[in-house]
């Protein structure tokens, strides 16, 4: 059975989401802005929720429809199979968003969604009264430009949940934001990698991830492994393929370091948890003195930012830092994720690229400060 399904994500990674979808043999893929469309069958949606590494969540775009109206809003709800979808005891909420629409009271689309979903249910099951309480379906209202789009949550808490960081320091980056940072850098498991200032070990631990090949939603579970009309198969065999799928002889040189003791105790601890230990080492010391181990390194660091933590001061001393490192260290590349436009001032050169990004509702830069290559072997 071919479904249309959407993978969500953060402003500016759809390339990077597509990239991740192709991988795992995805086609007919479209991209709009936080948005991935692409088409599949249950066993595509099931892998899509266990291998997506830079996308929020998964969602089966169930139809759309234009409505300019609360009754053309009705009808194209009411008119969408929703019996094919719902038991006749599930539980539903409605949730929604409204941009540049003329239907704009978002509550009063949420309502109008929920009355219509309810009529066609009593024409499926020729009932009055529904219990709700089954299977649990969360089903999105969004209405941009006066086109209806009625998606269903299939992931339930977001990707970025892998089931690994217990715990965490202050200001912790997304695992998804994270891993997106190491695919648009230039790194493979062949380089060094390194975070000199790696708080509970976010960049590395989704690095040793990619190194393994360990799927990031492997030990997890979603909101559509307890819908009834999906076969538990579709997720058993999807998982048993990424177990398979496994590196477990990978090697790999991944660095990750702080001045904070508690933080690279929480990050051995949740490396240990995501099964990457063996292949990170965690070092306590300042950032200034992390000694390369070797060249055409690279260095990806998420430092803090004056509108978050830290201060001005402070995070200039960490620029001359980076400064001084690249000077004394020619063959590495450095990406930076940072909220400071004056960040190639401190570092007296200019950025191979620099790209916009979100942390949260944070607006970034990525400054990458692109080294060699390595020469072939």
């Amino acid at each position: 059975m071919e479904i249309k399904l959407i993978a969500t994500t953060t402003f500016g990674l759809e390339a990077v989401v597509k990239r991740e979808l192709e991988s795992i043999g995805i086609e007919n893929i479209s991209l709009s802005d936080g948005r991935i469309d692409y088409t599949g069958d249950f066993y595509a949606l099931a892998k899509s929720n266990l291998w997506l590494r830079s996308a929020d969540r998964v969602m089966i775009n169930f139809g759309e429809f234009e409505a300019t109206s609360f009754e053309e809003l009705f009808q194209g709800v009411k008119a969408l199979p929703w019996g094919d979808l719902l038991e006749q005891d599930a539980k539903f909420i409605v949730t929604g968003k409204s941009v540049k629409s003329q239907l704009f009271s978002v509550s009063d689309c949420q309502a109008i969604t929920k009355k219509a979903i309810v009529e066609k249910l009593k024409q499926k099951y020729n009932v009055d009264w529904f219990e709700e309480t089954g299977a649990e379906y969360k089903i999105q209202v969004g209405i941009l430009k006066d086109t209806v789009t009625i998606a269903i949550d299939t992931t339930g808490p977001g990707l970025n949940k892998r089931g690994y960081r217990e715990t965490s320091v202050s200001a912790p980056l997304k695992e998804t934001l994270a891993h997106a940072l190491i695919d648009l850098s230039y790194w493979n498991k062949t380089r060094i990698l390194a975070d000199t200032m790696c708080g509970s070990g976010t960049i590395p631990i989704e690095a040793a991830m990619v190194a393994k090949n360990i799927a990031p939603g492997l030990t997890r579970k979603f909101q559509a492994e307890n819908w009834p009309h999906i076969p538990s198969s579709f997720w058993k065999e999807a998982r048993q393929e990424a177990y398979a799928a496994i590196d477990t002889d990978a090697q790999a040189e991944i660095y990750g370091s702080d001045i904070d003791p508690k933080a690279i105790e929480q990050a051995k601890v949740n490396a240990e948890l995501a099964g990457v230990d063996d292949i990170i080492n965690f070092e306590v010391h300042a950032a200034a003195e992390f000694k390369p181990p070797g060249d055409y390194g690279v260095l990806i660091s998420n430092p803090p930012y004056g509108a978050r933590i830290g201060n001005f001061d402070e995070i200039k001393a960490l620029y001359a830092g980076f400064r001084r490192f690249m000077d004394a260290n020619p063959s590495w590349s450095m990406y930076i994720l940072t909220t400071d436009e004056e960040i190639e001032e401190y570092m007296k050169r200019r950025a191979t690229k620099k790209r916009k990004l979100y942390n949260g509702n944070i607006k970034t830069d990525y400054y990458q400060f692109v080294g060699p290559r390595p020469p072939k072997k």
